[in-house]
């Protein structure tokens, strides 16, 4: 039983957690992605608007990159804010560069079901971008962000760790050495 609680524990202290506050700074990102997008593709459908803004691919690439920059600050701040770390520019661009790769996830399908299948109704665009795209997406920045931009591996470059808590929450996510035990750098005796 004490070994269940404790791996329950690890589960919820390594992905749970993290995830369901990746969910929550997510969905305002969807809603805002989603209301961008519609907005844009609603206009060029009802007048005609050819423009590459107006089109499917092109007005998803400017709501998901307004989603980008709010989930940036969502994720920086909030869910992986033990992990953010000095060097905001860096940080920033592997974090765009992770949310671009989400997007072509969502763009590829979008323009699969768009230009090959021949969905071209605003419902269609809705299902493939947005739900089926965004998912496959979704999972990809996930691991991405959790494990590459915000990794274990950034520890050094740690932006203010300073009180206990923080120090115990990073502790979490360092793999025990050989003995058991956690690095020294990690302990609170070791400040």
């Amino acid at each position: 039983m004490r070994r269940l609680k404790s791996a329950s524990r690890y589960i919820w202290d390594r992905i749970a957690r993290y995830a369901l506050k990746f969910g929550v700074v997510g969905g305002f990102g969807y809603v805002i992605d989603l209301s961008i997008s519609n907005a844009l593709w609603a206009y060029g459908l009802s007048t005609g608007n050819s423009s590459w803004v107006f089109s499917p691919v092109g007005g998803k690439m400017i709501s998901t990159s307004v989603a980008i920059l709010f989930n940036w600050v969502g994720n920086r701040y909030w869910v992986f804010r033990a992990h953010r770390r000095r060097d905001v520019l860096k940080e920033l661009l592997e974090f765009v560069a992770v949310s671009v790769g989400g997007m072509f996830i969502a763009l590829a399908v979008l323009w699969f079901t768009h230009h090959v299948l021949g969905y071209h109704s605003l419902l269609a665009n809705n299902i493939a971008g947005n739900v089926v795209g965004l998912g496959l997406g979704t999972i990809f920045r996930f691991l991405l962000y959790r494990y590459w931009v915000y990794g274990n591996h950034r520890f050094e470059q740690i932006e203010g760790a300073q009180d206990e808590s923080e120090l115990a929450e990073l502790a979490l996510f360092v793999e025990p050495t050989a003995t058991g035990s956690v690095p020294a750098r990690f302990r609170k005796d070791s400040r």
